[in-house]
């Protein structure tokens, strides 16, 4: 029978170890450098792509050259392919929180501003105290575990540790990848091509400060224990159900169900559709894991993330089945610009290629194909999600992001020669391979890790947030009295979720477009009578950022000209006050005691 096992190094480890590591440091030493030489404080509309050193691609570079080679070459002990891998990690998922002073992305802001809420009220609360933001309090996980973090490690918010969590993360699934592609093959080669190309092709950005990060680790921890444990290891063969040993894996795996169910919303969904194409596919006999997620999942919908459900139950059933609509991105998601545009296309290329390379794989190599048939389910399994929900515009993402993990596999295998048995290799020594096996997977494989950068950092622009930004926000939420109105044209700035308790936050992008079109003729006024109704002692405010400025541009909502009409509008009106500003933006306050104008008859 084929099995696919490592080929025995061709030389001793102490002989073999000095070019590995020769290409390994110089790769980090030139990564280095160029961090330490990139300046961003001028963003253009490639993000990060245009403001990188030189060395940066030099480095990673010369990395996936000497990965590739410590996998083909004469030279393979076990130790450099888990080097080059965490390499990788810290060359793709670091570099952002070193070469900026804070950290990326609204969405985390918003996470801390939750964590903050907890620390602050001591307590979960409900919509009539916090409004929609009370969503986060009936999926609490994640934060009350950062809350938990953020007083053991004694710092005053998240905010001081979270541009690392995109590294921390991307750590976190290193385990469970293994664990699973350690299932179905004992050649390291396979497992740790397949970890690399997962990692490069992962570029969604779900590793950021979020429930989903966590979420999606213990999803495949679940899986990796699923397949391990209920279906059988190595070839296939079934494991024996009962027993002391599993039932100790049984509350495991119930204790790492409870914590996705109540942490994230659409997790739970992938895993119980996941469980039941491998039980239904008849890849495990135990209902234990499917019959266990299933459980707690409906019982936490039906209990405490009821009031939510309730509320969003009658856009869910009209959106199921619509898939057209639910892969279409909507209004405000579409990119703009040559920066925005390009990267958008190498994303989508990149991880095109990923899934090609997989069906290739699976094509080419059918014992693999036989053996690891569970991964190519997983791969396939989160297909259906893109008939139940749009979730926000995002459902593509989260879907490619599902299917990452078993696709990866597979498109190691297109990449490695066909296997081998361990006594063929034996009998036959180790045979140079054609140079197209080596030279042709390393320029794909090249080609993909450096298409990773742009996929995950081209529009940095929107993301980062300089700390004259931070202090500019920072300054409204402290002066504003409870009860008080901050009014911005979308929410791409950090706090824009800040003290959410007892400030109340608009948007007025959110608005419907007639609204919009009415804000740009008449920018002032029609601003000054949407905030007319903040009672004393609030104030309502209006903050300009370069933040909200970069994701309405480049997302095709209102260019820059709109944009610099309606805060001009707004600073020379004799209805607002200036109250803020700075190199980032500025911030006005409605006058006390204004008498706001009438809307003209044609805005009625």
């Amino acid at each position: 029978m084929t099995d696919l096992s490592d080929l025995p190094p061709a030389r001793p480890w102490r002989s073999s170890a000095l070019w590995p590591a020769a290409a390994l440091l110089a790769s980090l030493a030139l990564w280095g450098y160029a961090v330490t030489h990139t300046d961003v404080s001028g963003l253009g509309d490639f993000g990060l792509v245009g403001a990188l050193h030189p060395a940066f691609w030099a480095g990673l570079a010369l990395l996936t050259a000497g990965f590739w080679l410590t996998l083909r070459g004469p030279y393979r002990h076990p130790a450099w392919a888990p080097a080059y891998v965490v390499g990788l990690l810290v060359m793709e998922r670091a570099t952002q929180a070193v070469v900026y002073p804070t950290p990326l992305y609204a969405w985390a802001w918003k996470h801390d501003a939750v964590i903050d809420h907890l620390l602050t009220a001591g307590r979960l609360q409900s919509a009539d105290v916090v409004g929609d933001m009370a969503v986060y309090d009936q999926w609490p996980g994640f934060f009350a575990a950062q809350a938990a973090l953020v007083k053991l490690l004694g710092v005053d918010s998240a905010a001081q540790f979270m541009a690392w969590w995109p590294l921390v993360s991307s750590l976190m699934l290193l385990l469970p990848l293994l664990l699973m592609y350690r299932t179905f093959t004992e050649d390291r080669r396979l497992v740790w091509l397949a970890v690399w190309i997962f990692s490069v092709a992962n570029w969604v950005g779900q590793d950021y400060f979020s429930p989903q990060s966590v979420a999606f680790a213990l999803h495949l921890g679940i899986l990796a224990i699923v397949l391990r444990r209920y279906a059988g290891g190595t070839g296939g063969t079934d494991r024996p159900a009962g027993g002391p040993r599993q039932a100790v894996w049984t509350v495991l795996l119930t204790l790492l169900v409870v914590a996705v169910v109540i942490s994230h919303q659409l997790t739970p969904g992938m895993l119980v559709v996941s469980l039941a194409v491998l039980f239904f596919a008849r890849h495990y006999r135990d209902k234990v894991p499917l019959i266990t997620t299933a459980v707690i999942f409906l019982a936490w919908c039906l209990t405490a993330a009821l009031p939510f459900l309730s509320a969003t139950m009658p856009d869910m059933l009209r959106s199921i089945g619509d898939i057209g609509g639910n892969v279409a991105t909507g209004y405000g998601a579409t990119p703009t610009g040559t920066g925005a545009v390009t990267t958008s296309w190498v994303a989508r290329l990149l991880s095109a290629s990923v899934l090609l390379l997989a069906a290739v794989g699976a094509l080419r190599q059918p014992v693999l194909r036989h053996r690891a048939l569970p991964l190519l389910l997983l791969a396939l399994a989160p297909l259906p999600m893109f008939a139940a929900s749009s979730y926000g515009s995002e459902m593509i993402f989260r879907v490619l992001m599902f299917m990452l993990p078993g696709a990866a596999f597979f498109a190691a295998a297109a990449l490695l020669p066909q296997a081998r048995t361990l006594t063929a290799v034996e009998a036959q020594g180790t045979r140079p391979e054609p140079r197209r096996f080596v030279w042709l997977p390393l320029l794909a494989l090249l080609a993909g890790t450096l298409a990773f950068v742009p996929s995950y950092s081209g529009k940095d622009r929107i993301s980062y947030f300089p700390p004259a930004e931070v202090d500019l926000v920072r300054q409204v939420i402290d002066k504003a009295p409870d009860g008080s109105l901050v009014v911005a044209a979308d929410r791409n700035y950090p706090l824009a979720f800040a003290d959410y308790w007892r400030v109340d936050h608009y948007w007025f992008l959110d608005d419907a477009r007639e609204h919009v079109d009415r804000i740009v003729r008449e920018p002032a006024a029609t601003l000054a009578r949407d905030m007319a109704s903040v009672e004393a002692p609030g104030r309502a405010y209006v903050l300009f950022t370069r933040g909200q400025f970069a994701d309405s541009e480049m997302n095709g909502l209102l260019d820059k000209g709109q944009l610099d009409r309606i805060e001009r509008s707004v600073a020379a009106s004799p209805l607002f006050e200036r109250v803020a500003g700075n190199s980032a933006g500025s911030a006005y306050a409605l006058k006390n005691g204004t008498e706001t104008p009438e809307p003209k008859e044609a805005d009625r």
